[in-house]
Parts: structure tokens; C-alpha cells; sequence
């Protein structure tokens, strides 16, 4: 069974900077678009970023110019770069497949407050 393990999150203040990282434990990880995914608390899981098999992202538009994904087939890691966070980006993100989807992993939590 597949295993997602995603860690680097914590508290930031406004404006500050976070790498998420992701860790899969599929043999075939390289062939999957890989998305990060973040719930914040009361709402839906939401997609936020994901990127190709070739490795082109797809940025969504309300953390667009702020966030980065990138993936590193050999470490069958995926990164989430956060750059200008705010309050409104507090939640805990998850990555995954974007399609075939595996188990969620535990997530990490970041907290984005002055």
C-alpha cells in the first residue's frame, strides 16, 4: 500500500515562509500528476497545486505567485514552496495523487498568524 508522509509545516507570521515536503512510498510515483491539497478548519479539502508526470505545475489562482510545486523523481518527493503566507492559507495540507488517488496521509499543519 502506498504511503504519503508530508512534513515542514509549523507557525509562521504573516508574510514569513514554508517548504512542504512530501515523501511517497509508490514504486511507480513518477508516472502520477502529485498535487498538495490543504483543509482549512470547517471547510472542504481544496486543491492547491499540482504537477505533471514532466514536472509542469498548475498553480491555483488564490495562491498563485506566492506558491511553488516542484518533484524530485528520485527521492519520490514532492515540494510545496509558501512564500508571502497569510492567515487565510492556515490549514493542513495534504499531498496526493490528482488522479488514482491513495490513502491520505497525517498532513501538516501550518499556522499562518501575528
Amino acid at each position: 500500500q502506498v504511503q504519503l508522509v508530508e512534513s515542514g509545516g509549523g507557525s509562521v507570521q504573516p508574510g514569513g515562509s514554508l517548504t512542504l515536503t512530501c515523501t511517497a512510498s509508490d514504486k511507480i510515483f513518477n508516472i502520477y500528476t502529485m498535487a498538495w491539497y490543504r483543509q482549512a478548519p470547517g471547510k472542504q479539502r481544496e486543491l492547491v497545486a499540482d504537477i505533471s508526470s514532466s514536472g509542469r505545475p498548475t498553480i491555483r489562482d488564490s495562491v498563485k505567485g506566492r506558491f511553488t510545486i516542484s518533484r524530485d523523481g528520485a527521492k519520490k518527493t514532492v515540494y510545496l514552496q509558501m512564500n508571502s503566507l497569510k492567515p487565510d492559507d492556515t490549514a493542513v495540507y495534504y499531498c496526493n495523487r490528482h488522479n488514482s488517488m491513495v490513502p491520505w496521509g497525517q498532513g501538516t499543519q501550518v499556522t499562518v498568524s501575528s
